[in-house]
């Protein structure tokens, strides 16, 4: 009875705690993505009916969405970093592409002043808000699943008895010069 008190209390369980904690947050970052994937269409059909003219921006839209949610995703895209860099990749061309989308609504009065349009922006505006979130989390999850693996008492359950789990790849940004900020011009 002591030896099992003695162990519940040294952090034995920690290691697959957090295994399942990252795999959660993981699943918030798709459940996001997902969101932000099922009100692109409603946007592109509320654009299309005030710009047809932008065509081109449109066809971006589709596309990035299409190749965004054409990448499978399961839980070993979290093990494999090379996935989870083409997978944040053609996240960011959806962004991207979002934001062509949304610099055409400036140029065009008839289309910001929809209430459709203007429901819809305000949507995208706070899934994206939610993505953000969503990967703080993960990379907060990662952080802390790492390090258990690297640091007493961890690294001994680790090399005990969770030998099979991995460090896990954090989350990276995929846009080129995203560290800088962007710069508006009117």
């Amino acid at each position: 009875m002591a030896l099992v008190l003695l162990l519940s209390g040294c952090g034995i369980n920690n290691i697959p705690t957090y295994d399942e904690k990252v795999t959660a947050a993981w699943s918030q970052v798709e459940n996001q993505y997902q969101r932000r994937a099922d009100l692109i269409p409603n946007l592109v059909e509320t654009v299309k009916g005030f710009a047809a003219q932008e065509q081109e921006t449109l066809t971006a839209v589709i596309e990035a969405r299409s190749k965004a949610t054409s990448i499978q995703v399961d839980e070993s895209i979290l093990d494999n970093p090379k996935k989870l860099q083409q997978f944040q990749q053609a996240q960011g061309e959806l962004s991207s592409a979002l934001s062509r989308l949304m610099a055409v609504s400036e140029r065009y009065p008839d289309l910001k002043s929809n209430q459709n349009f203007l429901a819809l922006q305000s949507q995208l505006e706070g899934t994206e808000n939610r993505i953000a979130v969503a990967r703080r989390d993960f990379i907060q999850a990662v952080e802390r699943y790492n390090t258990e693996l690297r640091t007493f008492p961890g690294k001994i359950w680790h090399s005990i008895l969770y030998s099979d789990l991995k460090p896990r790849a954090n989350f990276e940004a995929t846009t080129e010069n995203a560290d800088e900020a962007p710069a508006v011009e009117f």
